[in-house]
């Protein structure tokens, strides 16, 4: 007999497989009533997005045991934003609307549309990427073009897409940048959310003329609001959707835990070690919150960039800081490498926001440092470092 081949390793790991226990635990932990096709209850739901609070939950006593699941278990906080926006999200996926995802990017709206899918139906899997060359067959149904010419059309030689898959199977489906899609490949979207089935013209007379939406369906998409050269939605589409626009993390602790956590995943990943303080950490996300926002923590006006000063830009950042530390050593402290990092993601949509950033530096950077903040007098002196 072959031995089970060990699975190949992945450089990010898919929510239903990342956090296997956690769904399994609350699918035995609530046993509360579910929406037809659902995996976990909507409160479940949320608790899995959410965290349950550092609070270790306990399966109830009635409860069959399982050797494979923990009697008590704390579930990990995924979502760093408002409660009340994922237990909209959930609300809106249990009534079998379409969810829109809005926001600018990098505020972790596709995360939230992984968290979302895996909860509800297991996988995150059946998704379908927004761009100018997606066509209509992507959102519907192709073919087997090989079946089709040998055999003629028949249900076998239909290719579903992933969200034929989702609307079969009771499943939820992902579009990705939804606006970056042709008006018309969008409006493939709206018979199939209103009526609930797809049309095959090719099968009529036979009962896969008609493909029907199983319990369970849902559609979740997203949007970036910066994105150039968008497809307006039709309104038609729009009203098909709830919006809900996810926005920046509010908190300055919490986005700097959140830029630890994940930079710190990506550099272990690498096989490195993290050498980023929190004193750099805290300085880097408090530059990209006061660019982002035009105003400094403590009320100075600041010039705001044409580039997103994302939170996942910042990750990004940070996971560069400490792969250069850990694999260039020298006698520069990782500080110093911060406002090189920073001029990149500046210039990454218009290279003369430059000056944004000097003059960032010759107002915020350069009070602080009078202030006595010796991070901030470091990076006051790396001044030079900003010029062309």
């Amino acid at each position: 007999m072959t031995a089970p081949t060990a699975s190949p390793p992945r450089q990010i790991t898919p929510p239903e497989d990342e956090f296997a226990t956690e769904l399994a635990f609350l699918a035995a932990h609530d046993s509360g009533p579910r929406p037809p096709g659902w995996r976990l209850t909507p409160r479940a739901v949320v608790t899995f997005v959410m965290g349950s609070g550092g609070r270790a939950l306990t399966l109830p006593e009635d409860q069959a045991p399982d050797a494979a699941l923990p009697r008590r278990l704390v579930v990990t906080r995924k979502f760093v934003g408002e409660r009340a926006l994922v237990e909209r999200c959930v609300i809106t996926l249990a009534g079998e609307r379409g969810l829109l995802l809005v926001g600018e990017p990098g505020t972790a709206k596709s995360m939230l549309s992984e968290l979302l899918s895996a909860a509800v139906c297991g996988t995150s899997a059946l998704t379908v990427q927004g761009t100018a060359g997606t066509t209509e067959d992507q959102l519907r149904y192709g073919w087997n073009y090989a079946l089709l010419l040998a055999k003629g059309p028949s249900r076998a030689a239909l290719v579903p897409s992933p969200v034929l898959t989702a609307m079969t199977t009771g499943a939820v489906a992902r579009v990705e940048e939804i606006t970056r899609c042709l008006p018309e490949v969008q409006d493939a979207l709206v018979s199939l959310l209103s009526e609930r089935r797809v049309a095959v013209p090719e099968l009529a007379g036979t009962p896969d003329a008609q493909l029907h939406a199983a319990p369970g369906f849902a559609l979740i998409a997203t949007a970036n609001l910066r994105d150039k050269g968008v497809s307006e939605m039709s309104a038609a589409l729009k009203r098909r959707f709830n919006f809900e626009t996810v926005g920046p993390i509010s908190d300055l602790d919490e986005e700097t835990a959140l830029v630890r956590r994940q930079s710190r995943a990506a550099v272990e990943r690498a096989g490195a070690p993290y050498q980023v303080d929190d004193a750099v950490l805290e300085a880097l996300v408090t530059a990209f919150r006061d660019l982002r926002e035009g105003r400094s923590t403590e009320g100075w006006e600041v010039e705001r960039p044409t580039s997103v000063m994302s939170t996942a830009e910042a990750v990004s950042v940070a996971g560069s800081l400490a792969l250069a530390a850990a694999y260039f050593p020298s006698q520069r402290d990782v500080l110093g490498l911060l406002p090189g990092h920073l001029l990149g993601v500046i210039r990454k949509d218009e290279p003369a926001d430059a000056a944004c950033l000097r003059g960032y530096w010759d107002s915020a950077v350069r009070r602080r440092a009078e202030q006595g903040s010796h991070t901030w007098r470091t990076l006051w002196d790396l001044r030079s470092a900003l010029e062309d």
